[in-house]
């Protein structure tokens, strides 16, 4: 038994038609509009395509497929190679905010320290202030 022959799909064999009979193919579908169809008049590709004709619409149809797969293959290439690069470039976006925040807050850090120096320095300032007032009062008591 042929290919051709058990080439069936929901009872209906769309390589080998029997008996002169004609088959419908929906070539369209579209939602609410009638659907075209083109009948093709009874064929058998099993007695059509013999010998050395066969061979030639196997090689033509696998050299297709083959295209097609490389050109599949090729589009997969490009796209695994944009996720790559997105996924790197969500990472140093994410890595360069991190790195400010942690710029702005070692930026406050130093600015903080600075203005606490400064308010010690003050109050040493008025404390030896105060202490040398008092005594130089402490002469005058004497």
């Amino acid at each position: 038994m042929s290919i051709a022959q058990n080439a069936d799909f929901q009872g209906v064999n769309m390589l080998k038609s029997t008996g002169g009979s004609a088959a419908n193919i929906v070539t369209g579908y579209q939602p609410g509009a009638a659907p075209t169809t083109m009948t093709v008049a009874a064929y058998d590709l099993e007695a059509a395509l013999t010998g050395a004709t066969t061979t030639v619409a196997v090689d033509t149809a696998l050299k297709a497929m083959q295209t097609a797969a490389a050109t599949i293959g090729a589009a997969k290439t490009r796209v695994d190679s944009q996720k790559a690069f997105t996924s790197k470039l969500i990472d140093s976006i994410d890595r360069g905010i991190g790195q400010l925040v942690d710029a702005d807050m070692n930026k406050e850090s130093a600015r903080l320290a600075a203005l606490q120096t400064q308010q010690q320095l003050g109050i040493q300032a008025l404390s030896i202030a105060n202490s040398s007032s008092q005594s130089l009062l402490s002469l005058f008591r004497g």
